[in-house]
């Protein structure tokens, strides 16, 4: 939709950030906000996340976790749900033990015998739920509304009888009537809840409906709102950024996102979102977000795709020669600005592939170490730009075994001898055979001979093509398979030596072992031919 001019007056005031980098929509919506000043972090990885299908984490991981947890600065651990099994009890107890500066939180049913064994961890909070929509109510725990009410105030009374903090849960809230759920948490508010949680469980919110809903029981509950969203329609995050803006004060994540089914709101996007978008402070150190999703990821199994936001390994990759020239320029041009890799503990990369650029090929090459002439790095990136082609993902080994082979070569104007074509035939029945044709100096060369294999039939005929030349013996041949696959980068590196003691190594980086090899010996022979050359006029 094109806004009008006139309409559009206002959001083309320009309101700066940071280094220069103007928005000129986002602060005028946010006026009609309800944003809070600070939004605290409740994260749920140790509970939620560990209900993610295949996860099981040991007393032992779920501590390492909390520690890490508690270095990134969230508010609230919830640690587990105590009545569930023995295990659960001994970590949800060990983790309120271990001095943690974030409040820890053991989750329980509206029953007294859960609520009990919370308590018996030693917990700072204890967090209690109960559906109240109208299919589960009806459905899973049979109860009428008015004895769900009764079961509400029981509940949370027993856990602040008890001196410590209650987070109450309306399980289902955004499928429950709206007037029905206003009812459920008041009653929580009258009793004595700390805070009042407003649940999409089943992930069935729009942002849209999740800002009404947070909005409307924010006009009627005094208590502060917190939000817990799953991720079945990839809606978590914004709808728990939609809660926010209608005044909700805490949100409910999981590292990495993981969680039962399709996964709660991520913990990682969640906090940027807020800190570098929304402006809205929390109390995560952000710096350490990229370790702390490293860590969950090898604890639990569960891998992050590399396009993953914030934490992903292409968070801050860039392959377009466009992106990676104005990245390198200025980062801003194809980044956020407002959200940097450093702030995340995460670090830029140019990767090489088929859409790289000279410009970013350069500097992925200084970073390695290797300092090539403006014509070398014109053939490394129409070399990596043709393995791409093939559908293959170019690696840093990929690109250091070009641009080695190609900074290694023989300058043009110093060749003396040069591949003009080869053939080699092999097969089932046939022994295999290579013709070669060379230019040596002025004059053209050609030969075949056979071998064991095809590469040993290529080097043999480059050898008896000169050999009216120089007798040029192969001391060593070194094949590596740099990355897997029957179609990986082949580096080969060959040492020859002349009749007369002189010896030099040629490597060359190639699909193709046999091309790689040919490629290897022609520029070891030169080599040999150019130290000749040196002798003589020394």
């Amino acid at each position: 939709m094109l806004i009008s001019s006139e309409a559009s007056t206002t959001f083309r005031e320009k309101i700066p950030w940071q280094d220069g980098i103007t928005f000129y929509v986002i602060e005028e919506v946010k006026r009609e906000m309800n944003l809070p000043e600070r939004v605290r972090i409740f994260d749920t990885t140790l509970r939620d996340g560990e209900q993610t299908p295949g996860v099981s984490l040991t007393v032992e991981e779920k501590i390492t976790i909390a520690r890490q947890l508690d270095k990134l600065g969230v508010d609230v651990i919830e640690a587990g749900f105590p009545i569930s099994s023995r295990g659960e009890k001994e970590a949800v107890s060990k983790i309120a033990k271990e001095g943690l500066s974030a409040e820890v939180c053991g989750l329980a049913r509206v029953l007294l015998e859960d609520i009990d064994a919370a308590l018996d961890c030693d917990v700072d909070m204890v967090h209690t739920f109960v559906s109240t929509s109208d299919i589960q109510r009806e459905h899973t725990i049979k109860k009428s509304r008015e004895e769900v009410l009764e079961l509400v105030a029981n509940a949370v009374e027993h856990i602040k009888a008890h001196g410590v903090k209650c987070l109450f849960s309306a399980m289902d809230a955004t499928r429950t009537e709206m007037d029905y759920l206003v009812k459920v948490f008041k009653t929580a508010e009258e009793a004595g809840a700390d805070i009042i949680n407003i649940p999409d469980t089943v992930g069935v919110m729009i942002p849209p409906a999740m800002r009404k809903i947070t909005q409307e029981v924010y006009e009627n509950v005094s208590i502060p709102i917190d939000v817990h969203c799953h991720n079945d329609f990839g809606l978590a995050v914004p709808n728990s950024l939609a809660a926010v803006e209608a005044g909700a004060q805490e949100v409910q994540v999981t590292i990495n996102g993981i969680g039962e089914r399709a996964g709660n709101a991520s913990l990682e996007q969640v906090v940027m979102a807020l800190t570098s978008i929304y402006r809205v402070k929390t109390n995560i150190r952000t710096e350490y977000l990229y370790e702390t999703s490293k860590l969950v990821e090898r604890l639990t199994g569960i891998r992050m795709p590399p396009n993953y936001p914030i934490v992903g390994e292409n968070a801050f990759s860039h392959e377009s020669g466009i992106h990676t020239h104005g990245v390198l320029v200025k980062a801003e041009t194809f980044e956020p600005g407002v959200m940097t890799p450093e702030m995340v503990g995460h670090r830029r990369r140019i990767v090489s592939g088929k859409h790289a650029g000279a410009h970013g090929i350069s500097a992925m090459l200084q970073e390695m170490g290797i300092y090539a002439t403006r014509e070398q790095v014109r053939e490394i990136t129409r070399r990596v730009k043709e393995l791409g082609d093939k559908g293959k993902r170019v690696t840093d080994a990929d690109l250091l075994a070009i641009a080695e082979a190609v900074v290694g070569e023989v300058a043009k104007q110093e060749k003396v001898v040069d591949l003009e074509e080869f053939a080699v035939m092999t097969g089932n029945r046939v022994i295999p055979t290579a013709s070669v044709k060379l230019r040596f100096k002025d004059k053209e060369l050609m030969g075949a001979e056979t071998g064991v294999g095809p590469v040993d039939a290529a080097l043999n005929a480059v050898r008896k093509v000169l050999s009216g030349v120089e007798d040029i013996r192969l001391t060593e041949y070194h094949l590596e398979a740099i990355t897997g696959g029957s179609d990986a980068l082949a580096e080969v590196v060959v040492k020859l030596e002349d009749s007369r003691g002189n010896i030099a190594s040629g490597k060359a980086a190639r699909e193709d072992i046999v091309n790689a090899s040919v490629e290897a010996m022609i520029s070891a022979i030169n080599r040999i031919f150019i130290m000749r050359e040196k002798s003589k006029k020394g």
